[in-house]
């Protein structure tokens, strides 16, 4: 290549890089929407704001059942919906290079060889001709009015609040997996119960059809008898049934066909940490993915503002190309080309094309400004949700359990009282009855108290911290 041609190339990219620096970059500057943040969360008067956040905690150190952590690296392993969430991460990230790549000049080289040969006719001789041709070419697109950068910052943007999409399906996957871990537990309390409850009725009613021969009681006795095993008995494959459709569900959330579920604690064994500390509500929108998603996805909107300002001014090229052409192989670097160029392209009548654009991408901001302040707020009422939850299912806990007991209590008199001959088999029915509905709601208030804690935790934002 001559030395005047990269002479020529090097003012070429000198006067580009002169152009860049004077340039603008149209559209407004990005600043966060006013949100009306609370001081601190509202919940029971024990949800005081401070520093520290369970949101911030890993989910190994939230859910300490060791089988219930297997699960949920499983998931995350082997989840077709984290997979979908990497791949559209990785698809923006291909989509920012492609657009970065736009402000950089494009470059190309180029060569031929040609033979031409011309019979000769009464009038004109006939000829061959040889030609040979080798070059190199640039083209520049200049970014003058930032609208490349703009469509760089706003690629970017996009780029990001896909990388939150992931760990908002992280966060989600966590807290569905352990959810129906603790529902899958429940069920399994459920079922022991009942079975225990059904063994325990079954001889209740062989003792008193034995009576019952015997002369002691009346047939009537026996029937009530009877009643409170079919009671027990009844819900037997109704659980089962529910207890195989969770492990489906499980089977699914762990991208696995469905199959058995290994058990670990039981609901009553799952550690519920003594304090839960919700933090401050203005690091909420730091740390929840779909807040941050939300949020550079306006960023995204923002920068795009200025792609479509930037349509309303001249697109500034430059062009330069350089090479060797001869006819003739054996004198192809003895011919020197070279070629510099500056282009304007400006759109006159565009029909309102233009303005429409400007207005549409105007208008794309200020819906997601909305939608991020409305998620905002959303994000606020589900941690006071889950706050005022996880007191009161704590509570509820306590008091289903005094429930039980008193159940307890006085299905033990009844028996007493029945055998003394004071009462009648149907106090029996009554109590037994009462104890059993007693140990159910027991079981499902635990359930409850979990779930409350999970819902806290992924209201929290908290879940996708590796």
């Amino acid at each position: 290549m001559s030395v005047v041609f990269t002479r020529r190339l090097s003012t070429l990219l000198l006067m580009s890089a002169a152009a860049l620096s004077v340039g603008c970059a149209l559209g407004p500057k990005y600043q966060r929407p006013d949100v009306n943040a609370p001081g601190q969360f509202r919940g029971p008067a024990t949800a005081e704001a401070s520093k520290e956040s369970l949101g911030d905690e890993q989910w190994w150190r939230v859910f300490k059942d060791e089988t219930l952590q297997k699960l949920i690296r499983a998931a995350l392993d082997e989840s077709p919906a984290v997979e979908i969430a990497a791949a559209r991460v990785a698809q923006a990230q291909a989509q920012a290079g492609i657009t970065r790549a736009d402000q950089f000049p494009s470059i190309g080289a180029s060569g031929s060889v040609g033979r031409q040969k011309c019979a000769g006719m009464s009038v004109f001789p006939g000829y061959e001709a040889n030609s040979a041709q080798l070059g190199l070419t640039a083209i520049w697109q200049l970014d003058f009015w930032g609208r490349y950068r703009k469509v760089t910052e706003a690629a970017r943007a996009q780029m990001t609040a896909t990388e939150w999409g992931r760990r908002a399906v992280v966060a989600t996957l966590v807290a569905s997996v352990a959810s129906a871990y603790f529902q899958l537990r429940e069920l399994d309390l459920e079922l022991e119960v009942s079975r225990r409850t059904l063994a325990a009725r079954r001889e209740s009613l062989e003792l008193n059809r034995t009576l019952e021969k015997g002369g002691a009681i009346s047939l009537m006795d026996v029937h009530q008898a009877e009643i409170l095993v079919e009671q027990a008995a009844t819900r037997i494959p109704d659980l089962e049934t529910r207890i195989a459709q969770q492990e489906n569900l499980l089977s699914t959330l762990l991208g696995r066909n469905p199959e058995e579920i290994e058990r670990g604690q039981r609901i009553t064994e799952q550690v519920l940490p003594p304090e839960i500390p919700a933090g401050l509500p203005s690091g909420l929108l730091e740390r929840r993915p779909d807040l941050q998603q939300a949020e550079w996805q306006l960023v995204a909107a923002n920068a795009r503002i200025g792609v479509a300002k930037a349509a309303w001014f001249p697109q500034v090229s430059l062009t330069g190309s350089g090479g060797y052409q001869a006819f003739g192989i054996e004198s192809l670097f003895d011919s020197k080309v070279y070629n510099t160029g500056l282009n304007l392209t400006q759109s006159i009548f565009e029909f309102g094309r233009i303005r429409s654009g400007v207005r549409l991408s105007e208008a794309q901001k200020v819906e997601l400004a909305a939608s991020y302040r409305q998620a905002v707020q959303q994000a606020f009422r589900e941690v006071s949700d889950a706050l005022i939850a996880s007191s009161k299912s704590r509570e509820f806990r306590e008091r289903q359990l005094a429930l039980r007991q008193a159940a307890s209590r006085a299905a033990d008199l009844s028996n007493v009282r029945y055998r003394g001959g004071v009462t009648t088999y149907l106090e029996v029915l009554q109590s037994q009855t009462s104890l059993f509905d007693a140990e159910i709601g027991l079981a499902q208030s635990e359930l409850n108290e979990r779930l409350a804690l999970v819902q806290l935790y992924a209201a929290l934002g908290g879940g996708w911290q590796q």
